[in-house]
Order: C-alpha cells, then structure tokens, then sequence
C-alpha cells in the first residue's frame, strides 16, 4: 500500500510547521490580512492542521464545515481568484522553504487547485 501523502509529507509535525508557517505569511500580506484579522489565529491553525490532515490522507478527526459555507462570509466580503492564488503562492512557498520534495508540492497543489470552486462558492 502506497503512504498516504500526509506521512509522504512527514505527518502532524510537518502539516503544523507548514500551517503555522503559512498564516505568517498571509497575516504580512496586505491583501489577505484583512480576512484573518479577526479570527483566533490559534483556533484558526488548528482547524486548517484538522483539514489538511484529512485532505493529505491522514488520521483526521476534522468537523469543520464544508469550504463552501465556511469560506461563504469571506466571498460576501470580496474574497476572489486574486486571494486564493495569494494563499496558494504562499502555500507553496512555505512547502519550498520547509524542503517538501517538488512533488509532493506538486500533489498539494492539484488538492488545492481542487478546491477553488467551493471555496470561491461557484
């Protein structure tokens, strides 16, 4: 059986650097900061390491809502491809920086390219 990409990518402890790593970024981006602000970032970080654990195949006991309805206030609130390919870019640099072998980014960015539709509610 093939590993699953979550223990492809080192598991909780690298989706946790990974996540923690990506809301510095997006918190120092002007363009997205302002989606964020609000929000604990602690809560916050700990729903997207759930999500991204269940996303990348791994143990996961997430309960959140679906992208749809979660991200929902954001698109009321102008939230646009110009934001999700921000998040993206940042995403990906952070797997770089964090030396995530060039193919693994590559599966997390087809997961993320996967999710465009449902979290820009189209």
């Amino acid at each position: 059986m093939t590993p699953s990409l979550y223990d492809r990518i080192g598991g909780q402890e690298a989706v946790f650097a990974t996540v923690k790593s990506l809301y510095d970024k997006i918190m120092a981006d002007a363009t997205l900061r302002p989606f964020f602000e609000h929000l604990d970032l602690g809560a916050q970080v700990d729903k997207q390491v759930a999500f991204l654990t269940m996303a990348f195949g791994g143990p996961s006991a997430f309960t959140g809502r679906d992208l749809r309805t979660a991200h929902a206030p954001l698109v009321r609130r102008g939230l646009n491809d110009e934001h999700f390919d921000a998040v993206a870019r940042h995403l990906k640099t952070t797997l770089e920086e964090l030396s995530v072998p060039a193919e693994l980014v590559g599966e997390v960015m087809a997961i993320v390219a996967g999710t465009r539709s449902e979290v820009l509610g189209r």
